[in-house]
């Protein structure tokens, strides 16, 4: 079934949802009929089975057959902190990230950032999001990844909370990022929140990698080879998510976490 974050709140069993946010993709990209069966996302976790009734230019309507959890969200909580990128590469974290698991994702305005100001980010986001909500409705996350403001680089390292990881292509000897995760969380068992900190495309100088140590973060490798940075981002992820047990058949789901404003 096709599914669909809906802002609007969402009745109890067997009552009837107004689903006309959704007219133009029921009705001309999936040619609905009543009879057909969608899913709709609360962005609390919860996933709506819904029949649809009418599906025309008038009217737009279903009724809620059943509700239940939904079991796409990981049990990590995996912030991004990505030093902001030219458009399609920041556009291709954005979704790929959300499939992968991505909880949060948080621009950083770095010293070789290309894209700045704040401002010239913020006017991005209504196009960010959309990006994020149709890839956490194509991949069946049940919540929202949020969408922070962006950051300086300094006031960035200084926020992270979590289980703070920094690959950088000029740490050396430092740890690879599969042994630096397991010795700073044993595994990942339990909720474990993950930080990860990526460079812009220039890379990070050694003054900011520097900071970002000062400030608890530990540097990290990703192996031999340089990677693009919207390819660090990802490779990165996918490894804490493998690590965490996210990445095979019966991984652990929860739901918690804050979530974005819809759009």
């Amino acid at each position: 079934m096709h599914r669909f974050f809906l802002a609007s709140a969402l009745p109890a069993t067997g009552g009837a949802v107004d689903l006309s946010p959704l007219r133009h993709q029921l009705l001309r990209v999936l040619r609905a009929r009543p009879g057909d069966r969608v899913l709709l996302l609360d962005g609390c976790g919860f996933e709506y089975v819904t029949e649809l009734e009418a599906v025309d230019g008038r009217e737009t309507t279903g009724r809620v057959l059943e509700k239940r959890r939904t079991t796409g969200e990981p049990r990590i909580h995996v912030t991004l902190w990505q030093c902001a990128l030219k458009a399609d590469k920041m556009e291709w974290v954005l979704q790929k990230g959300t499939e992968l698991g991505v909880s949060r994702f948080v621009p950083v305005i770095s010293e070789r950032t290309i894209v700045r100001p704040a401002s010239a980010l913020v006017r991005k986001y209504e196009r960010w999001r959309t990006i994020v909500r149709e890839a956490a409705e194509q991949s069946g996350r049940g919540l929202l990844p949020e969408l922070a403001e962006p950051l300086a680089y300094a006031d960035a390292v200084r926020q992270a909370d979590g289980v703070r990881l920094l690959p950088w292509e000029g740490a050396g000897g430092a740890p690879g990022l599969s042994e630096r995760f397991v010795r700073a969380t044993g595994g990942a068992e339990g909720q474990t929140r993950i930080d990860l900190l990526v460079g812009p495309e220039g890379g990070l100088s050694a003054a900011e990698a520097q900071e970002a140590v000062a400030a608890g973060w530990g540097l990290t490798t990703l192996g031999p080879r340089t990677l693009r940075a919207e390819t660090a981002a990802l490779a990165a992820v996918a490894v804490v998510m493998a690590l965490a047990g996210e990445m095979g058949p019966g991984a652990p789901q929860v739901v918690g976490g804050p979530t974005a404003s819809q759009a």
